[in-house]
């Protein structure tokens, strides 16, 4: 379950942030990025537990979403650069819908708390997709300053401004997340959650914070700080170790809301 998260997660992400980039990018840059969105949702299905599409009705929408999705992401991949170039615009339409769809009922269908909680999670699940989504994003424009040396700069300091934000917005989502854990805890209900991330087992809720949030947001600083200055491959090399940083964070975060049932 964990894996089929995060993997659906950086698939949608991906394909959010792919309209935030210039066309100047070319054509093969959308193609390997369509291609990476597709083969990582290929990659949540083989790991999708068999009660995800079956175990409630949100379940089997959200499933419904990404295969919506997935055939959005490859007739994309298979019509740029190529012929039917009118009917792209719609294709993507159709699959960021469906990667919301496919968010929005993945979060309602993992929770059992009422509105607040689902909302919550809605929130954390959306902040999730855009955080790996910009980075994976960003640091495969930054490499692409190999494959086209005349790509204007402004193009990859846009796309790390979007990362910024969108880890800026889940630092802000996580934080909630703790303070609604720890306030609403009441007596009788089982370990609080404060005691939780103080106990041993807390380790993995200190290793998302450090690597997964601390990290990436003095990377993507950096980062930025690089992009101004026009030096693309040193902003490129910080990005391969940011998208990492938010890799093991999100990975950690879908292993302790599945353990704790709180969005981190």
């Amino acid at each position: 379950m964990v894996l089929f998260l995060f993997l659906s997660h950086l698939a949608i992400g991906i394909v959010f942030t792919l309209v935030f980039v210039s066309r100047e990018a070319g054509v093969k840059f959308f193609r390997f990025n369509a291609g990476l969105a597709a083969l990582l949702m290929v990659a949540a299905f083989t790991f999708r537990p068999p009660e995800v599409s079956s175990a409630s009705e949100w379940g089997r929408i959200a499933f419904g979403a990404l295969i919506v999705l997935e055939a959005a992401i490859v007739i994309y991949w298979a019509t740029v650069g190529r012929t039917l170039a009118s009917i792209r615009p719609a294709i993507a339409i159709t699959g960021i819908l469906a990667g919301i769809v496919a968010l929005v009922s993945q979060a309602i269908a993992s929770t059992s708390g009422g509105p607040p909680v689902q909302a919550m999670t809605i929130i954390s699940f959306f902040s999730s997709a855009l955080l790996l989504g910009g980075a994976c994003t960003a640091m495969i424009l930054g490499h692409w300053y190999l494959v086209i040396p005349s790509l204007q700069v402004s193009h990859l300091q846009s796309i790390v401004k979007l990362h910024m934000g969108s880890m800026a917005m889940r630092v802000l989502v996580v934080a909630a997340a703790i303070f609604v854990a720890i306030v609403s805890w009441e007596p009788g209900l089982g370990p609080s959650f404060r005691s939780y991330i103080f106990s041993i087992a807390g380790i993995f809720f200190w290793q998302r914070v450090l690597f997964g949030l601390l990290g990436p947001a003095v990377l993507s600083y950096l980062t930025w700080e690089t992009a101004k200055i026009r030096s693309t491959q040193s902003a490129t090399g910080i990005l391969y170790v940011d998208f990492f940083t938010v890799v093991v964070g999100e990975v950690l975060a879908k292993y302790l809301f599945l353990a704790t049932r709180v969005p981190l």
